[in-house]
């Protein structure tokens, strides 16, 4: 059966890769949020990763978060927090495994432990700067409301050059 009011249409492409990041990040040990990420290149995946501590390490679901704790925000206490970011694990796997990411996209999924609250995935800057140092082009991800975001890599690296000259005037003026 084919035709316009097919329910088994096709997903679009980015929603296509979204879906497999979404079921990566249901292996995320993570207690405050789950984020699966995939890296694409040439339409052929060839890398895949979640958040969660080193290998070997002690994970959050078994003795609890101190993020929660403390009752941090996101995107902060990343100095005792023993997550590797999704991000960061699909690169590092790609590196195990042999595989270029070079011109690659990287599909980004957050939700809540649950699995019930979309999180949109918003690289910290220290992913920010490994993916414009392995040469990933684009990250996807998607908003709570459905609408698909796209970041193009290079302006991180502007930004960030931005915001560094910016803190160190800042300093230097005091």
């Amino acid at each position: 059966m084919s035709g316009k009011g097919d329910i088994r249409k096709r997903p679009e492409k980015d929603i296509y890769y979204l879906n497999i990041a979404r079921a990566v990040a249901q292996r995320s040990p993570c207690i405050r949020r789950k984020f699966g990420a995939i890296i694409v290149k040439n339409d052929s995946i060839v890398s895949t990763g979640y958040n969660g501590p080193a290998r070997g390490s002690i994970n959050c679901d078994e003795v609890g978060c101190l993020k929660d704790i403390l009752n941090l925000p996101h995107y902060s206490g990343y100095d005792f927090c023993p997550a590797v970011h999704a991000e960061e694990n699909a690169l590092l796997n790609a590196a195990r495994h042999g595989s270029s990411v070079l011109g690659g996209i990287l599909y980004l999924y957050g939700e809540s432990p649950d699995g019930e609250v979309v999180e949109e995935g918003k690289p910290c800057d220290r992913c920010k700067r490994a993916l414009i140092n392995a040469g990933i082009d684009e990250v996807v991800t998607i908003r709570p409301d459905g609408k698909i975001v796209r970041y193009k890599v290079s302006d991180w690296a502007r930004e960030d050059a931005e915001n560094y000259l910016r803190e160190f005037e800042r300093i230097k003026k005091k």
